[in-house]
């Protein structure tokens, strides 16, 4: 197996074109590039495992300067009335807007775990606000302040204010599918 390093914004790429759980970054670009997954060689297949690797830091272009949300390639199906789904009292008990914006996040993952990676498409102005490490957001912000969602292995940057964790969530939200009227309501929870 041989490894490659790449940029920030085409790991995403890559990571957001996953199509079920344990799929190897191998295995994605030989699907997205048309070559037949029979073709690995019994050496690839014995190495383990085959993931992304995450992109050194002097190796890492900068993000474009606009906040942009990548929309998914296949579409993600909705989640239907994903508001009824929150559990209202859990969701009163969690300690401050991060408590909620991370329980949110955790129920939307537990809806959709299938699909959760399209987190990984909503970013900011040159920082991330979701990786599938801690060491991942730090490299983008020393002060993201990283706390993982639940059990999912995802993570997000906590040390954004309120406002701007509704915005992350709308963005979240969107790429699910979710209608306008409901994201008003979610994101009012925070």
């Amino acid at each position: 197996m041989k490894y490659i390093e790449i940029d920030e914004e085409l790991y995403r790429h890559i990571a957001g074109k996953t199509e079920r759980i344990g799929e190897s970054a191998s295995e994605i670009l030989r699907r997205l590039l048309g070559l037949s997954l029979d073709n690995t060689s019994v050496a690839t297949q014995s190495l383990a495992p085959k993931t992304i690797s995450q992109p050194s830091k002097e190796s890492a272009e900068p993000l474009t300067s606009v906040p942009q949300v990548i929309k998914p390639s296949t579409p993600v199906p909705p989640i239907d009335n994903f508001a009824k789904h929150i559990d209202k009292r859990a969701l009163a008990e969690q300690k401050g807007a991060v408590g909620r914006f991370l329980f949110l996040l955790e129920t939307l993952y537990e809806l959709s775990p299938e699909q959760f990676a399209q987190v990984l498409q909503v970013q900011g102005r040159g920082r991330l606000y979701f990786a599938t490490s801690k060491e991942a957001l730090l490299t983008s912000s020393k002060t993201a302040n990283p706390k993982e969602i639940g059990q999912s292995g995802y993570w997000v940057t906590s040390n954004n204010n309120t406002a701007k964790k509704r915005t992350i969530l709308t963005e979240v939200l969107e790429q699910f599918n979710i209608g306008d009227a409901e994201i008003l309501q979610v994101i009012d929870s925070i």
